[in-house]
């Protein structure tokens, strides 16, 4: 049924799979929005803290793992209302909001604007443009898409773009910006919805998983993007999904998976797998984890990364579990972009 354009056009009646098929042109159009922003430099910043919720935070988680390694500087994503005690005037707080009337980050914008800290807004509008006009915050306006999860790319590269005109990305980051773009749009001509199954990776991948529980294990790079793939599950596949990470799972998961053989085999184990950066104890782990799977798991799916740098590879990973989640939606005969839940608990929540 993957197949039937006439089918998929009636299930997914919101286009998300067009929308996910902007996501290269969203990384060009994030630094023109940057470029044409307000934003000066900031002299001194001894911490970054990232604060967002779902896609805004997992952006945030890719940020935070991109430059693990390349910044002097320590960088935190919270999920909280508030701030850790810790942050002060020399703080760099990106609050980052898709609608701008995410209460958490509403919070953390509050708070560490009352400590002083050195703030950037990032929103397509909301209370979150208006806190920061009042205040002499500069904000960053993204454009409005059907979806939060939608626009998690001029999230991401807003903040990268930020990051660079405010002066902390002294290494240019432009030629990996390039590779994003050229990966993600090769990647788009493989999975979109009119290229047939027998070619597609991402339809294939959604056959696979679909009628199982996906269980997603990251590690080092890839951590961020198990999480996003999971979350991605749950709210376009609208299915139960678990990541969890390597190796701290090796300590502790895969006792369970050796005694449970009556609940694992509705699982599919999902592995990320690039050779050109994996240790050797971590191919070890990997290649012990895929062989315990396979016997008592219902799949073990690995799922090879393309590209040549690090953030080229992330992108790469998270647009096909994008389009694998919207896929796994049409297999269910299910719409990908209502989230009911999550709309009755906001609605919940207003009235307090």
């Amino acid at each position: 049924m993957l197949d039937d354009l006439k089918l998929i056009s009636d299930i997914d009646k919101s286009n998300m799979l067009e929308d996910i098929e902007k996501l290269p042109e969203q990384v060009i159009e994030s630094k023109e929005i940057v470029n044409n922003s307000s934003l000066g430099s900031f002299f001194k910043v001894d911490n970054i803290v990232i604060s967002g919720m779902g896609a805004s935070a997992i952006s945030g988680d890719i940020v935070q793992e991109l430059f693990r390694d390349r910044l002097d500087i320590p960088i935190f994503v919270t999920r909280q209302y508030d701030l850790p005690k810790w942050v002060h005037k020399n703080t760099l707080l990106i609050s980052q909001s898709y609608s701008g009337n995410t209460e958490e980050t509403l919070h953390t914008f509050k708070h560490g604007f009352q400590k002083r800290c050195n703030i950037i807004g990032i929103s397509s509008g909301g209370k979150l443009e208006d806190y920061c006009e009042k205040r002499g915050v500069p904000h960053i306006k993204i454009p409005i898409s059907n979806q939060p999860r939608i626009a998690t790319a001029y999230i991401l590269f807003s903040s990268l773009f930020a990051l660079k005109k405010i002066g902390l990305l002294r290494n240019g980051i432009e030629s990996e910006i390039e590779e994003v773009i050229s990966i993600t749009k090769d990647l788009r001509d493989e999975c979109k919805k009119d290229r047939p199954e027998k070619d597609n990776t991402a339809k294939q991948f959604a056959k696979k998983i679909f009628n199982s529980i996906p269980q997603i294990y990251g590690w080092g790079t890839y951590l961020p993007i198990a999480r996003r793939w999971c979350t991605q599950f749950n709210e376009n596949s609208k299915i139960i999904c678990r990541f969890d990470e390597i190796p701290e799972c090796n300590h502790n998961d895969i006792v369970a998976w050796s005694m449970n053989p009556e609940v694992s085999k509705n699982f599919s184990c999902i592995l990320f797998r690039d050779e050109e950066i994996e240790s050797v104890y971590m191919r070890k782990r990997l290649d012990f984890m895929k062989e315990l799977y396979s016997d008592v798991a219902k799949n073990v799916i690995e799922v090879h990364i393309k590209g040549k740098k690090r953030l080229a590879k992330m992108m790469y990973a998270m647009y096909l579990g994008d389009f694998i989640s919207c896929y796994i939606a049409m297999l269910r005969k299910t719409d990908p972009s209502p989230v009911v839940a999550i709309d009755e608990l906001k609605n919940a929540l207003d009235s307090i």
